[in-house]
Parts: structure tokens; C-alpha cells; sequence
């Protein structure tokens, strides 16, 4: 199988044509996304970014591209975060006031719309943060046309060496007396995330064990790719991943965002998972 990715990658790229997206998912609020049409007879494959990122991440876009050289129908979102058609990354040190539920909303829209493209069967693929949106899903919003999720790097939300329940508990302290103002902590890869506390309890509700609950608990078919040199990962993460029996591919050598040579151990994982479902007939 490796030897049959490494020959596409030599080959001249077969030119995918991307669709340009525009969804509106709230009042106000347009998000946008890539698609490529593929192979109706193959799953329809939901890309999504990491954590402040868009679908122009490195990691997302080489994974759009091997996918549709391999015939999947791709849709490549960017979470919108509460900006109309976000093109750019966001700075941590900016103003956050986008929350978990409203990420997960928006996944909810894009599925409804690739359903309305006639994809019967959908799989789910998320980098990094991208991944823990994916699986929040999965477990708030049921729907029998996703077979399957893969998760590339998967994290918590990290907040940081402060210890969580305080945070959580003043969080929802604020949230319940109605408080607005900006508060600033580490999250994610951010050593300074400002966010309302509202947007911040949020993600950082998702801690390692909420994540492994989730993971689970989700209804379908899973797979986790996971490299043993990312420095992301909590100490003791992987050994966590793999306590609750859920396949877990491990890739020697890869960091948290699978570049160089490691791409192709992403790809080529993902598409023996892939090609083991099957979308029915239309």
C-alpha cells in the first residue's frame, strides 16, 4: 500500500476542481468550505482544522489533496468562530468569543449539506483540536449517515499547568452571575487565550476524561493516528488512548502535525480505514 501512495505522489497531481462553499450557520454568519465531488460510490470525507486554524493548514490541505487523488468525495470547512468568511488564522491574543456549542453547530450544518449532496455515507477527520470538535459532535448530535471518524493527533483541551476543576468551577461561577468581562489563561497551544469566560468553560470542560468518555461512547467506526514524537501530547496520553480500547495507530518518529515522510503513514492509515467502508448505492 505504501509503495502504491509513494507512485501517486510522483505522478502529475490529477487536478481536482474545489468547489467554494458558502453556508450560512447563524444570523449574520457565513461560513465557507471546499468540496470536491469524488466518487459518489466511496464515503464523502468532512476534513476539519485545528484548534484557531482554517482549511489552508498545511496538514489539512496535503490530506484533502491525497484523498481526492484517491477518488473521496472531500469537504473541507473553516469554522467560522464568529467571523463571515474566515480566510485567516486567528492570534490568541485576540478577542474569543466563539464557543464549543457553536463549533459543533456548524459541523452540524455541513453535514446536513453534504447529505443534501446525495453523500450517504460520511466519515468524519479531524487534526489536532479539530479532532475533539469532531468527536463533541459525535456524542451531542447523533446521525446514522456517519459510518466512521479518524482523528489525527487527537488532545484535550489543555488549559495549562493550573489545576482544572478551580477554573472550571470559577468559570461557571461567572457564567451563572452574568459576567462578561475578558479573562485570559492558557489553552490549546495558547499561552494567552482571551476569551469571554463563557467561550473558555467551553472548551475547557473537555478534559481527559470527558474525551476518553466520548470516545467510547461515539457510535461508530474509529481510528486514531497518533505520533510518539508530539510534544503536545500529555505525559501518558497514548497509554490512556489505548486503555480503552480504541484502535490507535502509533507512527514512529511523527510530530503533532504528520509532515515530511510522515504524511504518507497518515494517508496511507487513512485510507485502508476508508476504503473498508463502503457507501451504498444510490
Amino acid at each position: 500500500m505504501r509503495t502504491l501512495i509513494l507512485l501517486l505522489f510522483g505522478l502529475v497531481p490529477i487536478l481536482c476542481r474545489a468547489e467554494l462553499v458558502e453556508l450560512p450557520v447563524r444570523p449574520g454568519v457565513i461560513a465557507t468550505a471546499d468540496y470536491v465531488a469524488g466518487d459518489r460510490a466511496k464515503p464523502a470525507v468532512l476534513l476539519l482544522h485545528g484548534f484557531l486554524q482554517t482549511r489552508e493548514f498545511p496538514t489539512v490541505v496535503a490530506l484533502a489533496r491525497s484523498l481526492q487523488d484517491a477518488g473521496y468525495p472531500t469537504l473541507a470547512p473553516t469554522l467560522s468562530l464568529g467571523i463571515p468568511r474566515r480566510k485567516q488564522s486567528l492570534p490568541c491574543e485576540g478577542i474569543h468569543r466563539h464557543t464549543m456549542e457553536e463549533d459543533v453547530d456548524e459541523i452540524a450544518h455541513w453535514v446536513k449539506w453534504l447529505k443534501a449532496r446525495g453523500n450517504k455515507t460520511i466519515v468524519t477527520f479531524g487534526h489536532s483540536f479539530g479532532s475533539l470538535q469532531l468527536l463533541v459532535y459525535l456524542q451531542q448530535v447523533p446521525e446514522p449517515a456517519i459510518k466512521g471518524y479518524i482523528a489525527a493527533s487527537l488532545i484535550e483541551a489543555q488549559t495549562g499547568k493550573v489545576a482544572r476543576a478551580p477554573l472550571v468551577a470559577d468559570l461557571e461561577s461567572r457564567v451563572r452571575s452574568g459576567q462578561r468581562a475578558l479573562v485570559t489563561h492558557p489553552l490549546s497551544f495558547c499561552g494567552k487565550y482571551v476569551s469571554t469566560p463563557a467561550g473558555l468553560l467551553s472548551y475547557a470542560r473537555w478534559d481527559q476524561p470527558q474525551t476518553l468518555a466520548a470516545l467510547k461512547k461515539a457510535p461508530v467506526k474509529k481510528l486514531l493516528i497518533m505520533g510518539d514524537a508530539d510534544p503536545m501530547l500529555a505525559p501518558g496520553w497514548l497509554k490512556a488512548l489505548a486503555h480503552i480500547e480504541v484502535p490507535v495507530t502509533v507512527v514512529k518518529g511523527a510530530n503533532h502535525f504528520m509532515d515530511g515522510m510522515h504524511e504518507f503513514d497518515l494517508v496511507e492509515q487513512a485510507i485502508v480505514f476508508l476504503d473498508a467502508l463502503k457507501a451504498p448505492p444510490r
